[in-house]
């Protein structure tokens, strides 16, 4: 499971303000965000595509509170679409949207401010010729979201799902949704999750990971299988070798920054991988998961303070 502390500070003002205060910070940032503004997202999408990568992209942001904010995010998303396609580029890259960026938790009718908005994303996504992936967030909104993926898919099937193997509940989600036509992100999960819903050791997550997997292979679906994991990357292949799967019917994804050399490996390999690649100026909730996720995260930015 991610740090504790890490996602304590995520979530707290006082660690954000001291945190974005370092200079050195931005520098780090870098690593793992394509820059705040998107013409350096599609500067960055453009040369991953030119080394053989696909490409979702996310504009950061979660927790909207304000339906203006909200409109906001999804006219950003619009925009982003239209330059996709106008760019040429729409087959190869995609976009995620959380959907708490687009006012999922507005109170009242927040959940149908957030289908709507949604739906115009969706409606220019199929204009433009490529697809969306609505994200998943903690375990309190899986309900609504996956309500809302189902609603659209009546008018797009094409909609992609996130799942997270973490959580008590996702085989029977693997389950549900493992039919034809379904594309399916599979995640380890980025939330500090209680017990009460969630495995909470990392062994346990990897093996529902696989249990997870096992299901989306066998299933009539499109899997896209997120893990930096190297054994989950092996055990993916291996899974849909099992199920006569050939390689253009799943496909594996990474995060920008993130095991960079085994991305360029993949896709010379012959395999579809695609590339998670977040840009916006409300980084700090991503960076902070991000270096949650892996000690490895946390070594590099902490070295990078140093030598500065």
């Amino acid at each position: 499971m991610p740090n504790p502390l890490l996602m304590a500070a995520a979530r707290s003002p006082r660690a954000r303000r001291l945190i974005t205060a370092v200079p050195v910070t931005r520098k780090v940032v870098d690593r793992f965000v394509a820059g705040e503004g998107p013409a350096q997202a599609l500067e960055a999408t453009q040369r991953l595509l030119d080394d053989g990568l696909l490409v979702t992209l996310d504009l950061l942001g979660e927790d909207t509170r304000s339906t203006d904010q909200a409109r906001g995010v999804r006219d950003a998303y619009v925009a982003l679409l239209e330059q996709l396609g106008a760019r040429g580029v729409a087959d190869r890259a995609e976009v995620s949207v959380k959907l708490s960026a687009i006012g999922q938790l507005l109170p009242g009718d927040g959940e149908q401010v957030a289908l709507a908005h949604a739906r115009d994303i969706c409606t220019c996504a199929e204009k433009a010729g490529t697809t969306v992936t609505i994200d998943m967030e903690d375990h309190t909104t899986v309900d609504s979201t996956l309500r809302v993926v189902r609603a659209l898919r009546v008018d797009f099937p094409w909609v992609g799902a996130v799942l997270q193997s973490c959580l008590l509940r996702t085989e029977q989600d693997c389950r549900d949704l493992a039919h034809d036509g379904s594309r399916i992100r599979l995640v380890k999960g980025a939330y500090d999750e209680p017990a009460s819903v969630a495995h909470r050791e990392k062994a346990e997550v990897d093996k529902a990971y696989v249990r997870c997997l096992e299901i989306l292979m066998a299933g009539a679906g499109y899997p896209m299988v997120a893990t930096h994991d190297p054994v989950l990357v092996e055990r993916a292949d291996q899974l849909a070798q099992e199920h006569g799967r050939d390689r253009s019917s799943y496909e594996f994804q990474m995060l920008y920054g993130i095991r960079v050399p085994e991305q360029w490996r993949l896709a010379a390999s012959g395999r579809r991988m695609r590339v998670y690649v977040a840009y916006g100026d409300d980084w700090y909730g991503y960076f902070m998961r991000r270096l949650a996720e892996r000690p490895a995260n946390v070594a590099f930015f902490l070295r990078s303070l140093v030598s500065k």
